[in-house]
C-alpha cells in the first residue's frame, strides 16, 4: 500500500455548517472518503458568523496576512460534525462574522476580494503554526486560487511551503473572482503579476485565473466539463488559458455520500424503499402530493430541486410550461434564486393551481421528498459542471430528464431503443439546448410512463448506478500523487 498523504482541504464551505451550493457538499464527503482511505485529509474554511460557536473549537494559532496591510486573524482547531474531519477555521470578526459567506440581498459583499484573499494568506501562515505540515494543498474555486499563486511568488523561499503542490479543482468557470484592476494591492501580490500571462484579464484582475496559472494540476467536477471549459461553450474567457494547461487538467465526476442519500434508510421519507421492493415509492409520492395540497392523480409527477439561475435552464422550462401543464402532469419545484424567475414560477403556480406546486427557499425534508416522491426529474441545465440533483434523483428512482453537458452527458445514458433493450438506459438526454429538443424529450418520457416494464427497468437501472465517494476519492489520490511527483 503507498504511503498515507497529509492533504489540506481549503474551501469557503462545507456542510453541514456552511451551504450555499454543491461545493459544500463535496467539501463534507470528499475528505471524509480520503480520511476513509487511510490518509489524514484537514479542511481549512472561514469561521463565518452563522457557525454556532460550540462548533468552533478552541484557539490554536495566531495568524496574519499581509496584504497591502498587514491583517491579524486567529486559527481554530474543530471536527465537521457527522464527518469527524479536523477542521481549521480561520477567525476574523470584520471579514467573516456577517449572516452569509458571499453576500445578501442578491449582491456579493464589496470587500469579498480582500476577505478571501486575507483567507488564502491566512492559511498558509496559520496552518503552519499549528505543527501541521501536509504533503498537498487542495484549493477550490475562485475563493481559494490565490493559495498556488502565493506559494510559487511569495513563499518560493519558505521553510513549509516552497515547492508544495496544489491541485486546484474549478466547480464552476461561471464564478470566477473579477474585480477591479485597483484592488490588485489587496492581494498581496506584486504588480508584475498584472500582465495577461497572469493575473490580467480584459483589465480586470481575475482569481480563478492565478490558481489555472500556478497550481500544479487542475481538474473539474466531471469528464465532459473537463473538456467543455477548453472551448467558448463553457470557458467563459478563460477557454485560452486553460488550453494552454490541457495536459494538467482532468475531469472527476463527484460522488453522493450514500449516508445522506439512500431512500432504503432516508429518516426524512414517510417509507422506504429500494430497487427490488418499489412500493414504498407510490407512498412517498402521494404524500409529497398531499403536503403540497396537489390533488392526487394517476398522470407522472416531475419534480426539481435547483438554484432559479439562467445557467439551470429556468427560461427554458418558462417557455415551455403552458403546453407541459395542459398534459396529465404534475411539476413541484423547490428552489430560490433570481427574483424574475421566483415571481414568473409564482405566477404560473397561480396558473395552474393543482397542477404546480412551488416553494421558494430551501428545505432538506422536502428535498428528500422530492427526489423520491416524483417519478421524472427535469434538469435543462445550459452548463452543469457535475451536478448532484441527476444522481441523488436517479438513486431515488426519478427518472431524469437533462440536457447533455458536463456532468449531466456522463452521469445518464439515454433511454434509446438500443440502451433500453441492453437494461443500460437511465434517464432521458437531449442534445440541442432548445424548446423543440425539450419537448420532444418530456414526450418520449410521457410516452414511457406508460408501458409499465420499460418504466420498470428504466427505474430499477438507474437506482443501481455506483456514485460513491471512495471511487472519485480514490482518483483524486492518483491526482495528488502526480501533482507530488511532478517537478
Amino acid at each position: 500500500m503507498s504511503e498515507p498523504m497529509k492533504i489540506l482541504f481549503v474551501t469557503a464551505e462545507a456542510a453541514p455548517l456552511v451551504k450555499t451550493g454543491g461545493l459544500a457538499d463535496v467539501s463534507y464527503a470528499l475528505p471524509r472518503a480520503l480520511r476513509a482511505l487511510g490518509h489524514d485529509c484537514r479542511i481549512a474554511m472561514p469561521a463565518y458568523g452563522s457557525i454556532p460557536e460550540e462548533q468552533l473549537g478552541d484557539q490554536v494559532a495566531a495568524c496574519i496576512a499581509y496584504l497591502d496591510v498587514p491583517v491579524h486573524g486567529a486559527v481554530r482547531q474543530s471536527a465537521l460534525p457527522g464527518a469527524g474531519v479536523p477542521m481549521y477555521l480561520i477567525e476574523h470578526n470584520d471579514f467573516f462574522q456577517r449572516d452569509h459567506p458571499y453576500g445578501e440581498g442578491g449582491h456579493e459583499y464589496p470587500d469579498n476580494l480582500e476577505r478571501f484573499c486575507f483567507f488564502s494568506l491566512a492559511v498558509l501562515d496559520g496552518i503552519q503554526r499549528t505543527g501541521w505540515v501536509p504533503d498537498i494543498v487542495h484549493c477550490h474555486d475562485w475563493h481559494t486560487a490565490p493559495i498556488p499563486a502565493y506559494i510559487k511568488t511569495r513563499c518560493i523561499d519558505h521553510p513549509v511551503w516552497a515547492n508544495m503542490p496544489t491541485v486546484f479543482t474549478i466547480h464552476n468557470m461561471a464564478y470566477q473572482g473579477r474585480y477591479s484592476s485597483t484592488l490588485m494591492p489587496k492581494t498581496g501580490l506584486g504588480w508584475e503579476l498584472f500582465t495577461p500571462k497572469y493575473l490580467e484579464f480584459y483589465g480586470d484582475l481575475n482569481l480563478m485565473k492565478a490558481g489555472i496559472i500556478f497550481a500544479s494540476k487542475i481538474n473539474t467536477v466531471s469528464v465532459t466539463y473537463a473538456r467543455e471549459i477548453q472551448t467558448d461553450v463553457a470557458g467563459h474567457g478563460l477557454e485560452g488559458v486553460l488550453r494552454t494547461r490541457a495536459n494538467d487538467i482532468i475531469g472527476i465526476a463527484n460522488g453522493v455520500d450514500t449516508a445522506q442519500w439512500n431512500p432504503a434508510i432516508d429518516k426524512r421519507l414517510p417509507a422506504n424503499f429500494h430497487s427490488a421492493s418499489i412500493a414504498g415509492k407510490a407512498r412517498c409520492k402521494s404524500e409529497l402530493q398531499k403536503q403540497l395540497d396537489l390533488p392526487q392523480s394517476d398522470g407522472p409527477l416531475f419534480g426539481m430541486v435547483t438554484r432559479l439561475v439562467w445557467d439551470k435552464g429556468i427560461d427554458l422550462l418558462l417557455s415551455c410550461l403552458d403546453d407541459f401543464l395542459r398534459r396529465n402532469v404534475q411539476l413541484v419545484i423547490l428552489g430560490s434564486g433570481d427574483d424574475v424567475f421566483e415571481s414568473a414560477l409564482k405566477q404560473a403556480e397561480a396558473r395552474f393551481a393543482g397542477k404546480m406546486a412551488v416553494h421558494i427557499g430551501y428545505d432538506e425534508d422536502l428535498a428528500h421528498r422530492i427526489y423520491a416522491g416524483s417519478d421524472f426529474y427535469l434538469m435543462p441545465s445550459r452548463t452543469e459542471p457535475c451536478g448532484l440533483s441527476q444522481m441523488y434523483a436517479m438513486l431515488y428512482g426519478s427518472i431524469p430528464v437533462v440536457h447533455r453537458t458536463g456532468g449531466l452527458a456522463d452521469t445518464v445514458t439515454d433511454a434509446s431503443p438500443s440502451n433500453l433493450a441492453n437494461d443500460k438506459a437511465t434517464g432521458f438526454v437531449f442534445a440541442s439546448w432548445s424548446e423543440r429538443a425539450f419537448q420532444n424529450m418530456i414526450a418520449r418520457a410521457l410516452k414511457l410512463y406508460t408501458d409499465t416494464p420499460k418504466l420498470a427497468a428504466i427505474r430499477r437501472a438507474a437506482m443501481a448506478q455506483d456514485f460513491s465517494w471512495e471511487r472519485s476519492a480514490t482518483t483524486y489520490v492518483d491526482l495528488f500523487r502526480e501533482a507530488i511527483a511532478q517537478p
